[in-house]
């Protein structure tokens, strides 16, 4: 099983490579997958072109609701598993599961907790995961990105942003998280031409150019699994992925 993560600062585009991994991925029969929006503002659907599925912490909320009236004869625990089994959304190929986002001000700690509980539970049924995580360094201190074997870290091609994810690197290194290979993506995408220097200590996996197809797309309410294997974007994920799978 091959688990990848991709976090980055909030509109660095780190919901468009995690789809443009599965696409990879499906493309090349690498199946099956779990997909996973660990991003309170869940988008991973909408990116991918599927219904958008109820998320952990809705399945809980109206659990909570009505838990003193639960089906006659099933525990809470065992309720909760049936349903949340009923919410993972089935692909061709993939599935997605969607952490969702907890109501009012306060902290993400337990919809992060059920996240890693049910991750532990479903991953076994999987080849290949990939995790789009919450923007920010909040995933990380939460420690919802441990255990993985590739940790992209996306930014724009800005000095701002690439300190951003080498403070996300610093930050992982000081929690001692399980993250074999750790990688710079940096996308063109909304930042500056990769024409001029900036350097990173982090190694650059891929450098994601702007995609017109990507952003008619996205105009259009369409996927990115319909992106063509010909996109520029696409061709620099492949050839990355290429390399090592």
């Amino acid at each position: 099983m091959l688990k990848i993560g991709v976090a980055g600062k909030g509109g660095t585009g780190k919901t468009t490579v995690s789809g443009l991994i599965i696409k990879f991925l499906l493309k090349n029969n690498k199946k099956p997958i779990l997909a996973i929006d660990a991003d309170p503002n869940s988008n991973l659907a909408d990116v991918l072109g599927i219904p958008q599925p109820k998320s952990l912490v809705e399945i809980i909320t109206e659990i909570e609701k009505i838990k003193n009236n639960l089906p006659y004869g099933i525990e809470k625990p065992k309720y909760i598993e049936m349903r949340i089994q009923e919410a993972i959304k089935e692909d061709d190929g993939f599935d997605l599961l969607v952490m969702g986002r907890t109501e009012g001000p306060g902290c993400y700690c337990y919809a992060n907790n059920l996240l890693r509980e049910w991750m532990e539970k479903i991953e076994k049924n999987y080849k290949f995961i990939v995790m789009d995580n919450e923007a920010g360094m909040e995933h990380v201190s939460r420690r919802t990105s441990g255990n993985l074997d590739i940790l992209f870290i996306v930014s724009l091609y800005d000095k701002i942003s690439i300190r951003t994810a080498e403070n996300i690197y610093k930050m992982i290194n000081s929690l001692e998280l399980n993250i074999k290979k750790i990688y710079l993506v940096l996308n063109e995408f909304g930042g500056k031409k990769m024409d001029s220097k900036i350097e990173s200590s982090l190694p650059v996996a891929f450098k994601i150019p702007f995609d017109e197809e990507i952003y008619r797309l996205s105009e259009e309410n369409k996927g990115i699994l319909n992106l063509s294997d010909n996109s520029p974007a696409f061709k620099e994920v492949e050839r990355f992925f290429s390399n090592m799978i």
